[in-house]
């Protein structure tokens, strides 16, 4: 990875961080406490949007510092990595809350189950852990709509 790569990479990763939190900042002042009445749906999806953002950009600014004190950012084509990760982080926090609204997931709240704390928290985490939150994913499809093998041998004789 040459040097402009590395300072964008950096550059990119940090505005993410620290823009999210300038973002959700904005977003508490403007319309107050989580709780307040006045908050819309959208607006908790844009916390849970954030804080995706915040923990997919802390987990790649740790990963990248790590690579790069080791010397281990040799392949020019992992930037793409630490730009979309992040992003999908994002995407991946608010869809899985929305699994968790709808019953589709389960997750067991010890303290204050309708919090918004909570579901905020939770998409911190998925934008911190999103690798596993994927391959986690991936397992529940594969068992709720798995391709019946049968029928997928039968699709390809009939295509011949």
């Amino acid at each position: 990875m040459n040097k402009q790569q590395i300072v964008f990479i950096l550059t990119y990763l940090c505005v993410v961080f620290f823009g999210s939190f300038l973002l959700v900042g904005m977003l508490w002042y403007k319309y107050g406490d989580v709780y307040a009445e006045s908050i819309n749906g959208l607006n908790y999806f844009l916390y849970y949007f954030f804080a995706g953002a915040i923990g997919g950009s802390l987990y790649h600014l740790y990963h990248f510092c790590v690579r790069f004190m080791a010397n281990k950012l040799t392949n020019s084509k992992e930037w793409i990595m630490y730009v979309f990760y992040p992003i999908f982080a994002t995407g991946t926090a608010v869809m899985t809350i929305n699994l968790i609204n709808s019953g589709l997931l389960s997750i067991n709240f010890t303290k204050n189950p309708n919090s918004v704390y909570a579901q905020i928290s939770i998409s911190f985490i998925v934008g911190f852990g999103f690798h596993k939150v994927m391959k986690k994913l991936d397992e529940i499809v594969k068992q709720r709509f798995g391709s019946n093998q049968t029928a997928s041998s039968s699709d390809q004789t009939k295509s011949q």
